[in-house]
């Protein structure tokens, strides 16, 4: 991938990426809501992650059908194929399956404020991948944003007592993250020569033959035992956090630039946050907003601050 520097086309994409992170920003409380709690479970983390990955393989299929029936016949590289699976790790399997787990025992809200990690995660795992040398002003901002979230973080990791506690939840996001920084930069990768669309649809779609038979096995026993909120929040991560999203999220990486939209997840604990208030009836305070204006003060900033590629990498591409 080559280094972005037009500012229409950097502008769109942090525009296209700010699209895809709304339509994720809803995907923590509805999986709240899916999985229920510990004390009351609803759908099991599994199938929320193998369900919902299934769901979105079947429409996938018939989006790529419909391309192909329009003349859009292309398919993955051998040396494609390899990407598509890592990527699928990441975002069909690592992430969904790591945050369901960690919300059986956390409030979305918690699980809301640990994913202001993921910006700063993905910018890193993008500047090693894409050789990106990001400006000591843009880590500057990054950092700073990713500070605000942890110190927001800590505040309300407090128990009654006034003491700090960890959940061992604050270990599968962890890894949740993790998985997800790599899963989006792998589709980034891929996007230039694929398309966004298509390609969340083939990892969707080489998925199936392991989502489809594990949604089976983990599918609740009596499926009108399931509140029906649940199944809603079923359908919209299947439909929109699993497949539509990614549309407009790798499309946004591809042409604003990895490392640069990254950022843009720094608002997506703040909104997740919102939408539980309505969701969840979960309180919404004075502090989760200042917190969230200050996050988002950040994003605006970085995202004026230069990144580019190293000098010997520029030269190597204009010989």
């Amino acid at each position: 991938m080559t280094p972005v520097h037009d500012t229409k086309q950097i502008n769109k994409g942090l525009w296209i990426g700010l699209l895809g992170i709304v339509i994720f920003s809803a995907t923590l409380p509805l999986t709240k809501l899916a999985v229920g709690s510990s004390s009351a479970p609803q759908l099991s983390p599994w199938f929320v992650t193998f369900g919902r990955a299934a769901v979105a393989g079947v429409l996938s299929v018939i989006y790529l059908l419909l391309q192909y029936t329009r003349g859009e016949k292309h398919v993955p590289s051998r040396n494609e194929w390899g990407l598509l699976a890592f990527t699928a790790l990441g975002v069909v399997v690592g992430f969904p399956l790591f945050m369901s787990l960690a919300l059986l025992y956390v409030p979305s809200t918690h699980g809301s404020v640990v994913t202001g990690l993921l910006p700063l995660a993905t910018a890193m795992v993008a500047a090693l991948w894409f050789r990106q040398k990001p400006s000591t002003a843009f880590w500057g901002c990054a950092v700073l944003g990713t500070l605000l979230v942890l110190a927001f973080m800590v505040l309300r990791s407090q128990d009654a007592t006034g003491h700090f506690s960890v959940h061992l939840a604050d270990v599968f996001l962890l890894l949740a993250m993790a998985s997800a920084a790599f899963g989006y930069i792998g589709g980034a990768r891929l996007t230039p020569s694929l398309g966004a669309e298509r390609v969340i649809c083939w990892v969707l779609v080489m998925s199936l033959p392991v989502t489809v038979p594990m949604a089976f096995l983990s599918a609740p026993a009596d499926v009108y035992a399931i509140q029906a909120a649940s199944w809603w929040a079923f359908a919209y991560v299947a439909v929109f956090s699993m497949w539509l999203g990614f549309f407009a999220w790798y499309r946004g990486l591809a042409l604003g630039g990895a490392v640069r939209v990254s950022q843009v997840q720094l608002v997506q604990p703040f909104l997740s946050l919102l939408f539980a208030v309505p969701l969840l009836g979960e309180p919404l305070d004075a502090v989760t907003l200042c917190f969230g204006v200050a996050v988002i003060a950040t994003v605006f900033v970085g995202k004026k601050m230069p990144v580019g590629l190293p000098a010997a990498v520029i030269n190597q591409g204009e010989k």
